[in-house]
């Protein structure tokens, strides 16, 4: 698996490199956000590693860009650990938020977690109504219309889809999608959803989620 590891500075670029290459990642390099995009142009990452205050392009915008364009997923990596801050990462789609200093040992872990979690998938193809989902593309079909989705949409969408009919709960999902069920991330999931909705409304999609009170969302085919 190759990895790109966007930061500021050299001494964490190589830090984080020496630790990865020893592991058996392949490793690429990046010192800004621009420089990262370039690099994305003629090489495939299965992981980004990104520092949140580099100069010009910060990491949320860089992580925005790399997960809505190009699926990549995202472990940012800062000094700041405000919640709002948080928040601010897992909007921009992020996977995990690693604070400074930190042990190479647990940006492994984390790592290891993030990448089995986007292998994950019972089945290639996921299809209800109008709508299907392609785990080996992360595209999603409405009709004969093709789209690629935002990594996270694309996975709260595939476990309702994997669990319908049945109620999926709020709590279930950010712990399967972001590896938590704080509070502090309901607003994050109440965005996503509410994105995923207007996705499936403007494609002119037969299904919707539906909110069930104080449990969770279900799919539900449309008449």
């Amino acid at each position: 698996m190759k990895i790109l590891v966007v930061d500021d500075d050299f001494n964490i670029r190589q830090l984080v490199s020496i630790h990865l290459t020893k592991q058996g990642y392949k490793v690429i390099t990046a010192n800004n956000a621009e420089e990262a995009l370039l690099l994305l142009e003629e090489s495939h990452v299965d992981l980004a590693i990104v520092d949140v205050m580099m100069p010009g392009m910060n990491g949320f915008q860089l992580t925005r860009c790399l997960t809505e364009e190009l699926s990549i997923p995202v472990i940012l990596l800062t000094a700041r650990g405000q919640i709002e801050d948080k928040e601010k990462g897992y909007l921009a789609g992020t996977e995990d938020y690693i604070v400074k200093p930190f042990e190479p040992q647990e940006l492994l872990f984390r790592m290891a977690v993030v990448l089995r979690r986007m292998d994950r998938s019972v089945q290639s193809v996921l299809e209800i109504g109008n709508v299907q989902l392609d785990h080996r593309s992360f595209e999603m079909r409405i009709g004969k219309e093709t789209m690629l989705m935002p990594m996270k949409e694309f996975e709260l969408l595939s476990l309702m889809f994997s669990y319908a009919p049945k109620v999926v709960t709020r709590s279930f999902l950010m712990e399967e999608v972001w590896g938590d069920s704080e509070e502090n991330l309901e607003s994050t999931l109440n965005t996503h959803i509410n994105r995923i909705r207007d996705r499936l409304k403007r494609h002119e999609a037969n299904v919707e989620i539906q909110t069930v009170r104080g449990v969770g969302y279900k799919i539900e085919v449309l008449v």
